[in-house]
């Protein structure tokens, strides 16, 4: 059975499976979310609990699109974001092409997946994972953005499920555009700067590991997400050490603020 690091609370408000409707609900989130962030990871745990339905589970994060980079800007536990982030790091999988397409993709067993070749299915499947969904967002030009849902048992988004999921993120897509929108105009905005500059720092551990290892980047991926899961240390924190080992000190990318660039 999956393990939620921080299971969703349905509280008075929510309460998947009632007769509220979900944007209903998804409003409460955003009413009682302390920044975008806190709204986001919430919208995840609840998205899994929605759509898996009662008394089973899912992990799920949340995809985003914008400005050429990829980021889970919400997820239920650290391992659904540590899942995504490996098609980040390939550059490819079932997420991206969800939300790059706009279409929905469904894996129903990793063990028989190769679109995305072997080193996607093999690291995933690592996780103890065995289907994939995703589902995009219609967010209308603001970003491109996909739910993502994983389970440990194969199939588990045949039929129903999917179709749950399907009318889901149909509902709530404007609930989260105009999240997103408010978001990006707002000081929540830093929330989703760190987390694309965590995504940056892992793309320059793969660039490092490649010229080291004189490797393919499907090969840099795999040595890491390895050494990840071998450690039982978050791949950003692996990603991190590395570079600030080649470089002599903490990494700078293009999403920091001029005023943290500076003293």
């Amino acid at each position: 059975m999956l393990q939620h690091e921080q299971p969703f609370n349905p509280g008075r408000t929510l309460s998947p499976g009632g007769s509220q409707r979900a944007i209903d609900q998804v409003q409460n989130l955003i009413l009682e979310s302390a920044d975008f962030e806190g709204f986001l990871n919430e919208l995840a745990r609840f998205s899994a609990h929605q759509v898996a339905g009662s008394g089973e589970d899912a992990l799920c994060g949340i995809t985003l699109l914008r400005d050429r980079k990829a980021a889970t800007i919400g997820w239920s536990s650290d391992s659904a974001r540590e899942v995504d982030e490996i098609q980040y790091s390939l550059s490819q999988g079932p997420c991206l092409s969800a939300a790059k397409e706009e279409r929905e993709i469904y894996v129903p067993d990793l063990f028989d997946e190769d679109r995305w070749g072997s080193d996607y299915a093999n690291a995933v499947a690592a996780h103890g994972l065995r289907s994939v969904l995703s589902v995009p967002f219609h967010l209308q030009g603001e970003a491109q953005a996909a739910l993502n849902l994983y389970s440990d048992v194969p199939h588990k988004f045949d039929g129903d499920v999917a179709a749950r999921a399907r009318g889901f993120t149909r509902e709530i897509s404007q609930a989260l555009r105009l999240a997103v929108r408010f978001a990006l105009h707002t000081d929540s905005a830093i929330n989703l700067r760190a987390t694309l500059k965590s995504r940056t720092i892992i793309d320059m551990a793969v660039g490092i590991v490649m010229a080291q290892n004189r490797c393919s980047q499907e090969e840099a991926v795999r040595i890491l997400t390895s050494a990840s899961s071998n450690g039982n240390v978050k791949l950003r924190d692996i990603a991190a050490s590395l570079v600030q080992s080649v470089s002599g000190g903490s990494a700078r990318t293009h999403f920091d603020d001029p005023g943290e660039m500076t003293g």
